[in-house]
């Protein structure tokens, strides 16, 4: 999904109202509707039953949207107040038609025209709050009842989840800068398109989740736009298209036998998640390579996944003896893994080298399979197959001689060098994950939470990967899917369980829950 400044949105406003005869009216009805509809899934997600939301809203356009998600929620029965920051009789245009309408249709109504009025405002116990303080067009630090407000909610997120609606009221839409205060939002409802400051990194602290409104832009008059960034928003919109129904007619080699190559003694967790992952994934056949003497627990813990044992090492890893067995069982594969849980021998750099120059099938490498390489990229370059890599900052900074400063300081150009220089699809994990191929833009995925800085969640994106592959998924659309859903799932446990409680094993479980939000069956 293109990224936009600010004023390429309002151009597409423009042009939507003048060419394609869509009111401003009916822009701003269409994101009411669609930030009432993101509340409650929002709402449904967390559990809450009978959910009060307080929507705050400013004097502008961005209040306009706050009033008509109003109307929406309170037609679907929802418990909710609008608090102004200001007066009603400063709200006008089409941002009026809609105060009015969740008036008549009986929504309370609050003014706080001034910071003192906020500083007294005592906490309502609201479920959900709404920003709608502070729209794209503001700049500069909040001034007056607006910072008073963006302070109120702050205050009250310990108790509330807060929706901020196309940008977190007090950040910069165009460079993701904050100039004073500015709302810490868990998600935020964006209008149309992403913004260029949201997808900044400067943004990740306030922004939460980025989801997108659409509003009807004629998709003619999007894909004609200039981007002023190469980079590109993973969105659910472009990634359902990759899931096609699946045919009656079919059997469990048509969606991919997977190979997944780890694990060691005191290790066999990773190679585990991965294989569970990868099963809750849609893989047909899960096939798993691990030393000897952990068959036991990988087969007692994935009753899907056949397991092979192999001969191992003096530490309990894969012996590079065992690649014989591998390279027989490659013939039979789809897609590859390696890397979780394989720890760090010198066998291990054998059993990458063999498999970067034998593989005729798409094949990931992560982990220890990466750390085997360590200050050695030019061997990627011999890849026979499409290669997906997936580093955390520090795997790329031992892999390529750097460190994980100089990784994060520059990731976006870190994380296209290295997709040019290996010729490979790169997966640079962390807040903002990034996907880069040398042919296509710049992705960013902004699913996901810091309840997943956990183990093993590493291990669980690594088993969606490789299933997806092995579904017959190009490497950039299966790492784009991969990464989405992987966040989604932490994102759906987050308000199901809290962030605190989150483990890798609960993730694996939530997968399908996560695709449920991409597919109809």
């Amino acid at each position: 999904m293109k990224v936009v400044s600010v004023a390429q949105m309002r151009e597409l406003d423009r042009r939507a109202t003048e060419e394609f005869n869509l009111p401003c009216e009916e822009l701003m009805d269409r994101a009411g509707d669609g930030v009432a509809e993101i509340v409650e899934r929002l709402a449904g997600t967390a559990g809450f039953r009978q959910p009060f939301v307080l929507l705050i809203a400013g004097r502008g356009n961005n209040g306009g949207d706050a009033f008509a998600a109003a109307h929406y929620l309170k037609g679907e029965g929802f418990d909710c107040e609008i608090w102004i920051a200001g007066t009603k009789s400063e709200v006008q245009g089409d941002a009026l038609k809609f105060l009015s309408r969740a008036r008549q249709a009986g929504v309370p109504i609050h003014e706080l025209p001034t910071k003192e009025d906020w500083d007294a405002a005592e906490p309502v116990g609201a479920d959900i709050i709404v920003d709608g303080v502070l729209g794209i067009g503001a700049s500069g630090p909040a001034r007056g009842p607006a910072i008073g407000a963006i302070q109120f909610i702050n205050a009250c997120s310990h108790e509330s989840l807060v929706v901020s609606i196309d940008v977190p009221s007090g950040l910069n839409a165009d460079t993701g800068i904050v100039e004073g205060e500015a709302v810490i939002a868990d998600l935020t409802a964006t209008i149309g398109l992403p913004k260029l400051g949201l997808v900044d990194p400067a943004a990740l602290e306030h922004i939460g989740v980025l989801d997108v409104v659409d509003i009807g832009i004629p998709p003619a008059v999007v894909a004609a736009l200039s981007s002023e960034t190469e980079l590109a928003l993973v969105h659910r919109s472009d990634l359902a298209p990759l899931l096609p129904r699946r045919a009656r007619n079919t059997h469990k080699g048509t969606f991919g036998r997977v190979l997944l190559i780890g694990g060691a003694r005191g290790y066999s967790g990773a190679i585990t998640l991965a294989a569970r992952a990868a099963v809750r994934s849609g893989a047909g056949l899960v096939q798993c390579v691990v030393p000897q003497g952990i068959v036991p627990i990988v087969a007692g813990q994935v009753l899907e996944a056949m397991v092979c044992g192999v001969e191992e090492t003096e530490t309990g890893s894969i012996a590079a003896g065992a690649w014989k067995t591998i390279e027989a069982l490659l013939d039979k594969a789809d897609a590859v893994l390696l890397g979780p849980g394989l720890t760090f021998h010198k066998d291990s750099f054998v059993l990458v080298r063999n498999l970067v120059r034998a593989s005729e099938v798409p094949y990931v490498l992560d982990a220890d399979a990466l750390n085997a390489l360590e200050g050695q990229p030019h061997l990627l370059t011999k890849s026979r197959a499409p290669m997906v890599m997936t580093p955390h900052p520090g795997e790329m900074a031992r892999l390529f001689g750097q460190t994980v400063e100089q990784v994060q300081q520059d990731r976006r150009g870190v994380t296209v060098a290295a997709a040019k220089y290996t010729n490979a699809t790169i997966v640079l994990k962390g807040a903002g994950t990034l996907i880069a191929q040398t042919d296509q833009p710049l992705a960013i995925n902004l699913t996901g939470n810091p309840g997943m800085a956990t183990g093993g969640t590493g291990d669980v994106l690594a088993g969606v990967l490789t299933a997806l592959l092995g579904q017959g998924l190009k490497p950039y659309d299966a790492a784009r899917l991969a990464v989405y859903v992987h966040g989604r799932a932490g994102d759906q446990l987050a308000l199901q369980k809290s962030q605190t409680g989150l483990t890798a094993g609960d993730l694996a479980n939530e997968l399908p829950y996560a695709f449920r939000d991409l597919v109809t069956r």
